[in-house]
Order: C-alpha cells, then structure tokens, then sequence
C-alpha cells in the first residue's frame, strides 16, 4: 500500500512525485466497495449545490448516500469567521486546523460506510491541489471505496456572481455582514485558492474517474466511469440545469371511483372533477407561464383534466397510477376483508410492500425516474398525475425518505408549485375551491397494526405464520 502524503512530506522525500503516483495508482475495491464522490473546484462554483442534488437523487432512487461538508466541520472548529486571512495558503496555524477538519471529515466517513450501511459519501470541500486529492486517494485505497471526482469549472462572472449572491450570502460565515463587504471579503478569498489551484489534469490523471462540468453544464468531460452506480450519477448531472422555473404538480379532477372510495380503476371525472378541471385552466392562465409544457399520464381522469387547459399535452405511460393488481377498483374495507394478509402487510412497510399481480411504491419510484429526468432538463411543467404518482415526486423535490414517502399528503383540487432554490424547493400550495372527497389514508398506529395483525394470525389460510410478528417499543 502506498504511503500517505504526509509520511512522504516528513521523510523530505519528492511530494510531487508521490502525489503523482498515488493519483495515477490504480484502485484496489471489491466489486460492493463503497463510492466517495469527491468535488473539486473554487468557491462560489455549484459544488454543494451538486452535492445535495446528488445526494437527493441517490437517496430517491434507493441508494443511501450523505454529505459530508468540509466546511461545517470548519465552523464547528472555528466558531467565529473573521476574513479571507484564514484561508491564505501562508497561514500555517489556519492551514492545520483546515487539514484536522478534512482528516474528521474522512473519518466520519468511514463510519459511515462501516457502521451506517452508506453506499455513497459526498465529500463536499475545494481540493483544489493534487496533494489533498492524493490523501483521499490514499484514504480511500486503504479502505477499498471506489473514488469519483466532480469537479465544477466556472469562468462566467455573471455565474460566478450570481452564485456568490445566492448562495454565500445565506451562510453562517456572512451573517449579519454588509452585502458589499462580504462579496469584496469572498472574491478575496476564492484568489487564496486560485493561487495553488491544480485542476485535475486530463494526461496526469487519464486513470482516475472524474466527470468535469464547464460553466454549469454548457460541456462535460467523462472519463473511466467505473460502474453502474457512477453511470447513473454522470447521466443526472447531464441533464440538471440552473434555469429559473418552477413545476407545478397537480391530481387529476375528483373521479367516479374516488367518489365511491374505490382505489385504482380507469374511471373518468365526476361533476366536482370536471369544475375542477375548468378551476385549473384559469388558474394557470392567470399564472401567465412562458412556454409552459403539460404532461398527463394514459388514463382518462388525468387526460379530461388537463383538455380544459385547450393546450398541447404530452401523455406518459410512466405517469400512470401505482397499480394494484388483485385489488384495483376495490375499496379499503373489501381489501381488509378479502385479503387480510395483504392488508397487514402493506400496514407494516407501505413504502416496499407489492400488491399481488401490482406494484410497490418502491417499483413505482424506478418507473419514474426517467420522468424526473425529464424534469431535471425541463422549464416550467404542469404534471397531472395520481395520488401515489404525486407523492414520489414530491418526495424527490423535498427530500423526503422512504418512510415519509406514502404518508405525503396531495389532495384532491389542490395545485402545488414548486420553485427551485439555492439548495432546496420553495413549495406553494393552491387550493382551488372546488370541494372533493378525501382520499388520504394516515399512517396507521400501533394499536392498529396490532388489531390487523392480530386478526391476520387467526386466519387458518396464512401459510407464513411468522410474518404476523410486531414488536412494540
């Protein structure tokens, strides 16, 4: 195993060359080795913006992933940020509290790997130098982890300022700061690390695996993309744009099957869903949306909804209700009746659980991420879908987990707005006064779950005895 960095420095031995071999060395992982997506880049250039939009993704699509920002450990370190002078390459005293905040930050991250079951950490921190990069390198060689970096180039002023306006402005360091002297004090400090910055190098590094984003996305450079895993995060980060918009999402009208507490089926809108439909045309005439692109799924309660718009609308097949197999057009009640195991079951893990000849929420968030994709390289989208369909996508804008996803509230006649921000989603919601049924079903409680079970385990037709089993805490 190749020494560290700092074994090298100590023996006075070439840093240079041994940051080189350590950069060029090939990795040494099992084939289920964890991933550490290392950024790279000058402040103020979208490398914590990326970070979490990965992160959101990752976990969306069920890959457990988390953020390790280098510089929150820095300000738990240092409590009170006085100027650029702290981050100087000259200021030595500054220099070993910022390499002891990296060193927590690896270590954390271990942990998270051996302890915690991550697949993906996000080391989110500069590393503009070929030496910092070698000790991750070097960190994550003796571990196993697959290395990916990220490094985000930006020469556009206009970018840049707009990031620093953004973004730093929000931060703890500039709290209570004139605006003038913070963005004076930042410009400052992204020169400290211009002067040792070393991107990473096409020739030097050939045998790394990196992907390289020019000025927000106007040009990609990809290089040994080593699994699925990394493929999957080169493709969203090809398709994310900062473009001021906003996604309005939207169920269909109230149905005839809603009416009659019945789930699924392929039922058109009742009187109420078709004023709401009308409700929903001047409501998004009155929002005065510039190109705005309507998307409905195949079935006809979204697709009689969204003619009132007197639009072009596109049709997906992705956007289709969670299906429920041997219990479509049933009613919660006949469920609990005629297949009680079924009933308990989807009780105990809603998220997972797969109706017989159906779909899981789980299968339902895989049919959909190309429609988030799509999301991601669009503007502004008016998407009319289901009830379950509404909750997976809201849970990838809000980064909600799997637990909270089935229990997300999106009644019926209701519009919600969304509008990406800095780091997050701005979320307005826009009851349109059309009354309709309720058909959200909260989170059952214990007691609940005990009855269902309970009444589960009498069954004499259950061939699995021990699935009946809860445990109260």
């Amino acid at each position: 195993t190749a020494k560290s960095p700092s074994i090298v420095l100590a023996n006075g031995r070439s840093l240079e060359n041994k940051t080189d071999e350590l950069l060029s060395s090939s990795q040494k992982m099992f084939c289920n080795s964890p991933t550490m997506l290392v950024m790279v880049g000058l402040p103020a250039r979208g490398k914590t913006y990326i970070s979490k939009k990965l992160t959101r993704y990752l976990n969306w699509i069920g890959v457990p992933t988390k953020v390790f920002n280098v510089g929150q450990y820095r300000r738990q370190a240092v409590t009170t940020y006085k100027n650029f002078e702290f981050f100087k390459p000259d200021n030595e005293e500054a220099m070993k509290i910022r390499k002891a905040c990296a060193s927590a930050a690896l270590k954390d991250v271990a942990t998270y790997f051996s302890k915690e079951q991550g697949q993906v950490a996000v080391f989110d921190a500069t590393n503009t130098t070929r030496e910092r990069r070698a000790i991750i390198l070097s960190f994550a060689n003796e571990r196993g982890y697959k290395v990916f970096f990220v490094e985000s180039i930006c020469e556009d002023p206009e970018i840049i300022a707009e990031n620093i306006k953004q973004v730093k402005f929000g931060s703890p360091d500039y709290a209570d700061r004139d605006c003038e002297e913070a963005m004076v004090d930042f410009i400052q400090r992204i020169d400290c690390y211009r002067a040792s910055y070393m991107p990473i190098d096409d020739e030097k590094d050939r045998n790394l695996s990196y992907i390289k984003i020019f000025d927000v996305g106007s040009r990609y450079l990809v290089n040994r993309v080593q699994d699925h895993i990394q493929s999957r995060i080169v493709y969203y980060l090809m398709n994310i744009h900062v473009t001021p918009r906003s996604i309005y999402l939207s169920r269909h009208g109230e149905s005839e099957l809603n009416l009659l507490g019945r789930i699924g089926g392929d039922s058109g809108l009742s009187p109420r869903g078709q004023k709401y439909a009308n409700a929903l045309a001047t409501f998004i005439t009155n929002q005065n949306i510039n190109d705005l692109k309507v998307w409905t799924s195949h079935m006809k309660r979204t697709i009689q909804t969204a003619e009132t718009l007197a639009v072009p609308y596109e049709q997906w097949k992705a956007l289709n209700e969670i299906d429920a197999g041997v219990c479509e057009e049933m009613t919660y009640e006949e469920i609990q009746e005629h297949f009680p195991e079924e009933f308990a079951l989807r009780d105990q893990d809603k998220y997972r659980y797969r109706y017989p000849k159906g779909e899981s929420y789980e299968d339902l968030v895989q049919r959909l991420e190309p429609v988030i994709m799509e999301l991601e390289r669009q503007e502004n989208v008016l998407v009319v879908c289901h009830q379950a369909v509404m909750r997976c996508l809201l849970a990838y804008f809000l980064d909600k987990p799997a637990g909270e996803l089935p229990y997300l509230r999106c009644p019926l006649h209701t519009v919600l707005k969304l509008t990406p921000v800095a780091y997050g989603c701005k979320v307005e919601s826009f009851y349109l006064n059309v009354e309709a049924v309720n058909t959200h079903r909260d989170r059952p409680g214990v007691s609940e779950q005990l009855l269902s079970l309970i009444a589960l385990c009498t069954k004499s037709t259950l061939r699995k005895p021990k699935q009946c089993s809860l445990e109260i805490v």
